[in-house]
């Protein structure tokens, strides 16, 4: 597969994984609105749905296939033909069909949820491969559980999958359970011991569940992968998968790694809130990149940086994410560069003893009232003062 060894390519899973979380079911014609804003924001891949699982999500497949032109559409299976028999019927209608199956990887697995043998499961992965490659050519596989799993039998498993046609090797820490560095670590070794390993893409899916997920990623990244997987708002089972809006934005503010991808950033605010809607999933306000108090300063030190210049305490820039503005709030902790701003911004322009005069107000106020508006600084200075 030719492709820019720098490049970055981005599977969305916020239709499958995302979706997976209690009481954020979508109906197809909301995921269809999702797909169709996900193609605008960029995204390589998008996973619709996991076929087999019902005649909703089947129908999902099928109808997001149908809507969408340019991003790869995939359809989740497990290693089983009546599984990839539902895909590949589902993904009739796309463009760039991809069919995601696997099976586990690591021992736990093999003998707690299959009760079966590595060589078995190996056997049962190459079959999957194989049977998916006869409709459609692109195929990508999941080695479940790769983060716990022995590092010399996952090469053996991402070797014989290459072989059998896999396209894209996808190493997930399914539970949330490596350190950085240790998945790092695992996916150098595939990088350097599989010897077909140049005919994948090596792609990183990482949970959350130690908030670990898009640190992992990114060490995921450094040491050779090139597809990483999540969801908007680091949505999906339990703690949730890695936040694309993270990821992205760490390769565009780190530079210096030397990858990218083909997303545009400046769409992140609105489709997250587009999704919060939809999966009625609040979005915690100190939430990175998207979260309302993202670009929202409220000490005096911080803000008296932030106005004196931006990039003291701002590595992004809020419209780089589509986000409204930065915004200084006003609190008990605000200094007085803050209030002077805002008063400014209102029109009144005061002298250094008229600002500590409205100032030392201003704090009695705050101690009481936790949001300070517009209006109580238009009272603050309406009886003292003479607006400009």
């Amino acid at each position: 597969m030719l492709h820019d060894p720098n490049r970055v390519y981005v599977f969305d899973t916020t239709l499958r994984d995302g979706e997976q979380v209690p009481g954020c079911q979508l109906t197809t014609p909301e995921k269809i609105e999702i797909a169709k804003e996900l193609e605008l924001l960029g995204v390589d891949i998008i996973e619709a749905g996991f076929p087999v699982s019902s005649p909703g999500d089947f129908n999902s497949v099928v109808e997001i296939s149908k809507a969408v032109k340019n991003p790869t559409v995939c359809a989740l299976t497990r290693a089983n033909k009546g599984d990839i028999d539902a895909a590949i019927e589902s993904l009739k209608y796309a463009k760039h069909p991809r069919i995601h199956t696997g099976i586990g990887s690591s021992d736990m697995h093999i003998k707690h949820k299959f009760n079966s043998t590595r060589e078995d499961i190996l056997e049962r992965a190459v079959e999957a491969v194989k049977y998916a490659k006869r409709a459609v050519e692109d195929i990508e596989f999941y080695a479940e559980d790769a983060g716990r799993a022995d590092v010399v039998f996952l090469a053996q498993m991402v070797e014989a999958v290459i072989a059998a046609g896999a396209t894209v090797v996808n190493i997930p820490d399914t539970n949330g359970y490596c350190l950085p560095d240790q998945y790092g670590s695992k996916i150098k070794f595939l990088k350097e011991n599989v010897k077909n390993i140049d005919k994948a893409i090596i792609s990183v899916h990482c949970h959350n569940d130690l908030g670990l997920a898009t640190a992992n990623s990114i060490a995921g990244l450094q040491n050779g992968a090139r597809q990483i997987e999540g969801t908007i708002n680091g949505i999906g089972e339990r703690a949730g998968n890695t936040s694309i809006e993270e990821v992205v934005m760490i390769l565009k503010t780190h530079q210096v790694l030397g990858l990218h991808t083909n997303i545009n950033s400046k769409n992140f605010y609105e489709l997250s809130r587009m999704i919060s809607t939809q999966m009625r999933m609040p979005v915690q306000p100190n939430k990175a990149i998207v979260g309302s108090n993202a670009f929202a300063h409220s000490s005096g030190i911080h803000q008296d940086g932030f106005l004196k210049n931006r990039e003291n305490y701002e590595i992004i820039r809020p419209e780089d994410v589509g986000f409204p503005s930065a915004s200084i709030v006003l609190t008990a902790r605000s200094g007085r560069h803050a209030l002077k701003f805002h008063l400014e911004r209102l029109g009144y322009n005061l002298d250094k003893e008229e600002l500590a005069e409205v100032y030392n107000s201003f704090l009695t106020l705050a101690d009481v009232k936790l949001d300070i508006n517009d209006d109580d600084l238009l009272g603050l200075v309406a009886h003292k003062l003479v607006k400009n």
